[in-house]
């Protein structure tokens, strides 16, 4: 070994060795849960599911942080920013990860570049639903109204999976309805129950309580088969859209540059907790699938869902905003 690598190597050696200390210390404080939507909706359900479960597995509080709006990029902008120390954890969806470089020119942060894979969390549907005043009572009813009064009906989304689900309906219905966009699904149910838009396909964690409650009516589930917890409702292909399939998934990310012990320790805790009572209430209530990854998993399966995001946005003929 000649002199002019030796400071370079112990450079890297002592990187490594800091690392490793941080590694095995960490966590000394609370872990923050960034989340890009408000609080009631599906992520923010997940995130509190999994942090209650982490907190005992860590020994340290997790704080569930909401950073609702901008379709997801407040909340991702800033964990993106955050400092790459275990401390902050990004919890998300494919509205984010997968969806929106190919709805948008420019974002704030690069879904890749910007953040370390964690864990796939999990996979669930959507749901179709119309205030249940509505005289509409089922798809192939809403899709003959459309068909009569083009652009006069309208559907609310508060996420880049709600929004394409919308837009899916309208290319394989044949139809055009108004979209309204909202900063959460959580406002986009509000005004529905309040008579302002026509209809919304949302998440079932988000839809659900409202179709139980007799507020909302649901006319079908987005996939390809039916929601177990809604085995009564059709799903929108059966119902008069053949061919409709669209669901929705969660995950957790850290910040790039995110010590590999640390992501590795993260990784374990989430693969626990998938597995814990207050998960697993989640994703019975929520309609959901546990969907545990290891990183690199993560980041295949998130690179394999954006080109099928971009195909979609594509056929749809959706201009980036």
């Amino acid at each position: 070994m000649t002199p002019t690598f030796a400071p370079a190597l112990l450079i890297g050696v002592l990187a490594f060795a800091a690392a490793g200390s941080a590694a095995a210390q960490y966590p000394e404080k609370p872990i923050r849960f960034v989340v890009p939507f408000a609080s009631g909706t599906a992520t923010d359900q997940i995130a509190r599911s999994f942090g209650q479960a982490i907190t005992a597995e860590a020994g340290q509080q997790v704080i569930i942080d909401n950073k609702p709006g901008a379709n997801g990029f407040i909340g991702a902008s800033e964990a993106a920013r955050a400092a790459p120390d275990g401390y902050t954890v990004f919890i998300t969806t494919n509205t984010t990860h997968a969806a929106a470089e190919h709805l948008y020119k420019k974002l704030p942060y690069d879904p890749v570049k910007d953040f370390a894979p964690i864990t796939g969390l999990g996979k669930g549907g959507q749901i179709m639903v119309v205030n249940s005043k509505s005289p509409i009572t089922n798809v192939k009813q809403f899709v003959d109204e459309a068909k009569k009064a083009p652009g006069k009906l309208t559907f609310g989304s508060g996420s880049s999976s709600s929004r394409i689900a919308g837009e899916l309906l309208q290319q394989l219905a044949g139809i055009q309805i108004l979209h309204v966009p909202y900063k959460s699904n959580t406002f986009a149910v509000t005004d529905l129950l309040g008579g302002q838009i026509d209809m919304m396909i949302t998440d079932t964690a988000t839809g659900m309580p409202h179709i139980k409650s007799g507020a909302l009516r649901a006319l079908g589930a987005s996939t390809a088969t039916r929601i177990a917890m809604a085995p009564d409702v059709p799903t929108i292909a059966e119902a008069g859209v053949p061919g409709y399939d669209m669901g929705y998934w969660f995950a957790a990310y850290a910040p790039a540059n995110t010590p590999k012990p640390i992501i590795d320790k993260l990784n374990a805790w989430f693969a626990s907790a998938a597995k814990s009572p207050s998960a697993t209430t989640f994703f019975t209530n929520g309609g959901v699938a546990p969907f545990t990854t290891t990183p690199a998993e993560l980041a295949s399966f998130q690179a394999a869902e954006s080109k099928k995001w971009e195909e979609i946005v594509r056929k749809a003929g959706i201009e980036k905003e």
